[in-house]
């Protein structure tokens, strides 16, 4: 595997974050290897990347238990509750969390349950998962009565014709999180942006992309 695909998008990322005036060094990067081999998740271990992102429960557990302890795994799909016990020990951060019944699922198992972002299907679009926007701030105050930790919010705007069409959908993003935010403090992450408009989410705030395509499609 090449790393060039890689540092086209770290050099994008600098570039978006320049554009807003932010540090990049503020916004984690995922790495979105679902479907690509172990081997390809160790090429950018070894070049020091350590934020990698799944979106199924068994990958996951697959890869974690062959590569290093120190990566940083973020599940970024939709997760079944019966699927909770195959991640919930190896998982950094779940960002899809939607309902209550996963939530009551997360709690369950050893230890402190990880951090989640509450996912909010920002384009009221009735085929997707997460929570209307109208409904966030109620669902937030469940999970934390429930006992969990958000740090934050996730969506997926709608698909439209270019990114540009996303900006109004990650505006609307950060302004509900400046909202629920002035009651709950910890709401500090903003999990926006993907291969096609991640440049637009950073200018927007994202303090977290994820990014599978754009890194990995030119692997060989």
């Amino acid at each position: 595997m090449g790393l060039v695909d890689y540092q086209q998008v770290m050099d994008r990322v600098g570039e978006a974050a320049a554009r807003a005036s932010r540090n990049p060094e503020e916004i984690t990067v995922v790495a979105v290897s679902k479907g690509r081999p172990a081997h390809d998740v160790a090429v950018l271990y070894e070049a020091g990347h350590r934020d990698f992102g799944e979106n199924r429960a068994s990958e996951m557990a697959e890869k974690s238990t062959v590569l290093p302890d120190d990566i940083r795994w973020h599940f970024v799909g939709s997760l079944q509750s019966n699927k909770v016990r195959l991640i919930r020990g190896q998982t950094h951060l779940l960002h899809s969390l939607d309902r209550m019944s996963l939530a009551k699922a997360w709690l369950k198992g050893i230890g402190v349950p990880p951090p989640v972002l509450v996912e909010v299907n920002i384009g009221r679009e009735e085929q997707k998962g997460g929570v209307v926007p109208e409904q966030a701030g109620d669902f937030v105050g469940k999970i934390i009565e429930l006992g969990l930790k958000p740090r934050g919010l996730m969506a997926i705007p709608p698909l439209g014709d270019g990114p540009e069409y996303s900006r109004e959908f990650f505006v609307e993003l950060c302004e509900l999180r400046d909202r629920l935010a002035i009651n709950v403090q910890q709401l500090t992450e903003l999990s926006m942006g993907m291969t096609n408009d991640f440049e637009v989410a950073i200018e927007e705030g994202a303090s977290i992309i994820r990014v599978g395509r754009a890194i990995f499609e030119s692997t060989q």
